[in-house]
């Protein structure tokens, strides 16, 4: 029996889940969704469209080495979704199929932590910082050492 768990998350930018994905090395694909097809009169526009993306774990998807111990290889046959719920991008996956040698929490956490640090730098540089160090601890975090130069106009 399916049980499909829709978990909220605090992904709110498409950019960064993307850019914390691509760090992980993981695969996903883009879906269009149409937001709601009620207020569309004529042919929809882009901004009707909403993007989700989709891990698809039924081909043993590229989940792979980039996490400690080659963890993420999955058996799943369903998929995983972040789904924009208009939002935030929620975690939708049949939890009778997660049967991974890492928890849900871990999984969301490794994207969590790479999705802070896409917003970190991205953010920083917007105001003249520029990354110049990044350094992975064994306990897991993560210390981004960033660095502005002061420049006097005469």
């Amino acid at each position: 029996m399916s049980h499909f768990t829709n978990l909220k998350t605090s992904f709110k930018n498409l950019f960064h889940l993307e850019n914390a994905l691509n760090k992980l090395k993981i695969e996903y694909r883009r879906e269009e969704k149409l937001l709601d097809s009620r207020h569309v009169k004529f042919s929809p526009s882009k901004n009707d469209y909403s993007i989700n993306l989709v891990i698809s774990t039924n081909k043993n998807s590229n989940i792979e080495d980039t996490w400690d111990e080659k963890e993420l290889l999955t058996s799943n046959v369903s998929d995983i979704i972040f789904n924009w719920n208009g939002e935030e991008y929620e975690l939708i996956f049949d939890a009778s199929f997660w049967i991974q040698p890492y928890s849900v929490e871990k999984f969301i956490n490794k994207i969590s932590q790479q999705y802070a640090n896409s917003v970190i730098v991205t953010e920083s540089q917007k105001i003249g910082f520029q990354p110049i160090k990044s350094k992975q601890h064994i306990d897991g975090s993560t210390t981004i050492i960033l660095q502005r130069w002061n420049t006097v106009i005469k």
